[in-house]
Protein backbone atom coordinates (compact mmCIF):
# COMPACT_ATOMS: atom_id res chain seq x y z
CA UNK A 1 0.00 0.00 0.00
CA UNK A 2 2.81 2.25 1.06
CA UNK A 3 4.83 1.47 -2.62
CA UNK A 4 1.83 2.35 -4.43
CA UNK A 5 1.12 6.12 -2.62
CA UNK A 6 4.59 7.01 -2.85
CA UNK A 7 4.57 6.18 -7.09
CA UNK A 8 1.35 8.20 -7.02
CA UNK A 9 2.85 10.93 -4.97
CA UNK A 10 6.01 10.69 -7.27
CA UNK A 11 4.23 10.79 -10.61
CA UNK A 12 1.60 13.63 -9.33
CA UNK A 13 4.91 15.65 -8.24
CA UNK A 14 6.54 15.64 -11.85
CA UNK A 15 3.43 15.98 -13.81
CA UNK A 16 2.33 18.78 -12.31
CA UNK A 17 5.99 20.95 -14.49
CA UNK A 18 6.06 23.30 -11.28
CA UNK A 19 9.36 21.69 -10.30
CA UNK A 20 11.66 23.47 -11.83
CA UNK A 21 15.14 22.43 -11.53
CA UNK A 22 17.79 25.42 -11.33
CA UNK A 23 21.08 24.85 -13.34
CA UNK A 24 23.78 24.90 -10.41
CA UNK A 25 26.59 27.12 -11.42
CA UNK A 26 29.69 25.12 -12.63
CA UNK A 27 31.92 28.33 -13.10
CA UNK A 28 32.72 29.00 -9.57
CA UNK A 29 36.14 28.04 -9.46
CA UNK A 30 37.45 31.22 -7.57
CA UNK A 31 34.90 30.28 -4.55
CA UNK A 32 35.62 27.00 -4.61
CA UNK A 33 39.48 27.99 -4.09
CA UNK A 34 38.35 30.46 -1.46
CA UNK A 35 36.75 27.70 0.86
CA UNK A 36 39.65 25.60 0.31
CA UNK A 37 41.99 28.45 1.15
CA UNK A 38 39.47 29.03 4.51
CA UNK A 39 40.01 25.41 5.22
CA UNK A 40 44.01 25.19 4.87
CA UNK A 41 43.90 28.35 7.11
CA UNK A 42 41.81 26.55 9.78
CA UNK A 43 43.98 23.74 9.63
CA UNK A 44 47.31 26.05 9.68
CA UNK A 45 45.70 28.10 12.83
CA UNK A 46 45.42 24.57 14.61
CA UNK A 47 48.91 23.57 13.66
CA UNK A 48 50.21 27.01 14.74
CA UNK A 49 47.85 28.09 18.19
CA UNK A 50 46.04 24.43 18.98
CA UNK A 51 42.92 22.90 18.19
CA UNK A 52 40.67 24.85 20.41
CA UNK A 53 42.04 27.96 18.93
CA UNK A 54 41.29 27.15 15.75
CA UNK A 55 38.12 26.03 16.32
CA UNK A 56 36.68 28.26 18.70
CA UNK A 57 38.20 30.97 15.78
CA UNK A 58 36.42 29.40 12.76
CA UNK A 59 32.65 28.17 14.22
CA UNK A 60 29.82 29.90 13.54
CA UNK A 61 27.95 31.11 16.59
CA UNK A 62 25.03 28.47 15.30
CA UNK A 63 28.06 25.96 14.34
CA UNK A 64 27.24 22.05 15.25
CA UNK A 65 29.63 19.69 16.41
CA UNK A 66 29.97 16.09 15.39
CA UNK A 67 31.69 13.80 18.04
CA UNK A 68 31.71 10.15 19.24
CA UNK A 69 29.47 9.34 21.64
CA UNK A 70 28.19 12.67 21.87
CA UNK A 71 24.11 14.63 20.75
CA UNK A 72 25.31 16.77 18.45
CA UNK A 73 27.26 20.06 20.39
CA UNK A 74 25.33 23.21 18.81
CA UNK A 75 25.77 26.91 19.18
CA UNK A 76 26.74 27.91 22.43
CA UNK A 77 27.42 24.34 23.56
CA UNK A 78 29.56 23.95 21.03
CA UNK A 79 31.96 26.93 21.97
CA UNK A 80 31.59 25.64 25.62
CA UNK A 81 32.81 22.50 24.86
CA UNK A 82 35.73 23.69 22.64
CA UNK A 83 36.99 25.49 25.67
CA UNK A 84 37.00 22.61 27.67
CA UNK A 85 39.41 20.52 25.27
CA UNK A 86 42.82 20.01 26.70
CA UNK A 87 44.82 20.08 23.08
CA UNK A 88 48.53 20.21 24.47
CA UNK A 89 48.81 16.14 24.36
CA UNK A 90 48.44 16.40 20.44
CA UNK A 91 48.12 18.41 17.14
CA UNK A 92 45.24 18.12 14.98
CA UNK A 93 45.65 19.04 10.85
CA UNK A 94 43.73 18.26 7.94
CA UNK A 95 44.04 18.55 4.09
CA UNK A 96 41.25 19.22 2.00
CA UNK A 97 40.87 17.20 -1.09
CA UNK A 98 37.97 19.42 -2.57
CA UNK A 99 35.30 21.47 -1.90
CA UNK A 100 31.47 22.55 -3.18
CA UNK A 101 30.31 25.93 -3.00
CA UNK A 102 26.67 26.86 -3.30
CA UNK A 103 25.48 28.49 -6.70
CA UNK A 104 24.47 31.28 -4.78
CA UNK A 105 28.12 31.31 -2.93
CA UNK A 106 26.76 31.69 0.56
CA UNK A 107 27.23 27.77 1.65
CA UNK A 108 29.94 25.45 0.59
CA UNK A 109 32.01 21.95 2.03
CA UNK A 110 35.16 20.73 2.23
CA UNK A 111 36.26 17.04 2.60
CA UNK A 112 39.31 15.26 3.49
CA UNK A 113 41.94 14.07 5.67
CA UNK A 114 43.01 14.66 8.98
CA UNK A 115 46.00 13.74 11.13
CA UNK A 116 45.94 13.43 14.97
CA UNK A 117 49.73 13.58 15.85
CA UNK A 118 50.15 12.72 19.40
CA UNK A 119 53.30 14.82 21.19
CA UNK A 120 54.14 12.07 23.63
CA UNK A 121 53.86 8.85 21.29
CA UNK A 122 55.56 8.79 18.09
CA UNK A 123 51.98 7.62 16.72
CA UNK A 124 49.91 9.65 13.70
CA UNK A 125 46.24 8.81 13.71
CA UNK A 126 44.15 9.12 10.43
CA UNK A 127 40.86 10.29 9.73
CA UNK A 128 38.58 11.64 7.24
CA UNK A 129 36.26 14.70 7.64
CA UNK A 130 33.54 16.64 6.36
CA UNK A 131 33.10 20.52 7.80
CA UNK A 132 29.93 22.35 5.96
CA UNK A 133 30.56 25.90 5.61
CA UNK A 134 28.59 29.62 5.23
CA UNK A 135 29.47 32.75 4.15
CA UNK A 136 29.89 35.48 6.82
CA UNK A 137 28.71 39.24 6.16
CA UNK A 138 31.96 40.55 5.33
CA UNK A 139 32.87 38.11 3.10
CA UNK A 140 35.03 35.11 5.56
CA UNK A 141 33.75 31.73 5.98
CA UNK A 142 32.96 30.00 9.30
CA UNK A 143 31.79 26.43 9.48
CA UNK A 144 28.85 25.21 10.50
CA UNK A 145 29.18 21.72 10.81
CA UNK A 146 32.28 19.80 11.48
CA UNK A 147 32.68 15.89 12.09
CA UNK A 148 34.67 13.44 11.70
CA UNK A 149 35.94 9.43 11.35
CA UNK A 150 38.49 7.46 12.62
CA UNK A 151 40.84 4.98 10.96
CA UNK A 152 41.92 5.91 7.47
CA UNK A 153 44.94 3.79 6.09
CA UNK A 154 46.92 6.64 3.94
CA UNK A 155 49.73 4.23 3.18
Amino acid sequence: MMSRFYLFFMAAFFSTGSCKVKKANTDNTAEKIKLINADKSFSGLSREKGMKAAFIEYIDSNGVLLKPDLLPVVGANAIDYLIQQNDTSYSLTWQPHNAVVSSGGDMGYTYGIYSLLSKSVDTTLYGTYVNIWKRQSDGSWKFVLNSGNNGVDVQ
